[in-house]
């Protein structure tokens, strides 16, 4: 709430969330709740994925439930003060796409599979790709930015906390609100080329000019910085 008090969107404003909008804080029913009610735009995430996997139908699928909760959908779970209300959910959570084309820019999740065409992706690439994508050295379009969420950006290789990564025609904008290592919660203004970002520790905002935010990343390094953070 504090980020939409900073970025005060206008009517004409398009505003649109990049996924996972559950699983990374106590209160997941109000922020689904907020979105809905205000009509804005979310992608999918592989949170919201896995929480669609657990329900199928609407009724409980006993080992995508365990690996949903375990990922992070206790959490969730507690945030509903109404038994049932999540389930009732399931149906928009269903309308969320998988990616929006904007033009000169495209919205997805996780990012694009450098060897598949559009039509080929499975929401499995575009809710859970990470270093197939984010090592690719050329742009998946000539002439569209993706912007993605998914990947912390400070796991990706010379990505201080709270920076944001850009690669081959592609940003990265999670920032890990989340995560006790950054707590920093990313917004992008693409009409100003600026980013706006609030500290969930004490609710500091900062708005800085993309340009100094954004980290190039080193594709050939991609690869071996995950398998030092999975060692670690």
């Amino acid at each position: 709430m504090r980020m939409m008090e900073a970025i005060a969107p206008g009517t004409d404003d398009q505003v649109y969330f990049l996924g996972d909008l559950i699983d990374r804080g106590p209160q997941s029913a109000q922020v689904l709740d907020f979105v809905r009610q205000y009509g804005y735009t979310s992608l999918m995430g592989n949170h919201e994925q896995m929480l669609l996997e657990a329900f199928p139908n609407g009724r409980a699928s006993a080992a995508a439930l365990q690996a949903w909760l375990f990922s992070g959908g206790q959490t969730t779970v507690a945030s509903y003060d109404r038994p049932g209300y999540l389930l009732d959910q399931l149906d928009w959570i269903r309308t969320f796409p998988l990616y929006l084309d904007l033009g000169d820019i495209w919205l997805v999740h996780a990012g694009m599979h450098p060897n598949l065409s559009i039509a080929d992706h499975t929401t499995q690439e575009l809710c859970w790709i990470r270093e197939v994508f984010h090592s690719n050295p050329k742009p998946y379009f000539p002439d569209k930015l993706i912007i993605t969420g998914h990947t912390i950006t400070f796991t990706l290789p010379g990505v201080a906390p709270g920076m944001i990564a850009r690669g081959a025609g592609w940003l990265d904008i999670d920032t890990g609100a989340y995560h006790p290592k950054s707590g920093w919660l990313t917004a992008l203004d693409f009409s100003q080329q600026r980013v706006y970002q609030v500290q969930v520790a004490d609710n500091n905002v900062r708005s800085l000019p993309l340009d100094e935010v954004a980290v190039t990343i080193d594709p050939t390094k991609v690869k071996n910085r995950r398998q030092q953070l999975m060692q670690l």
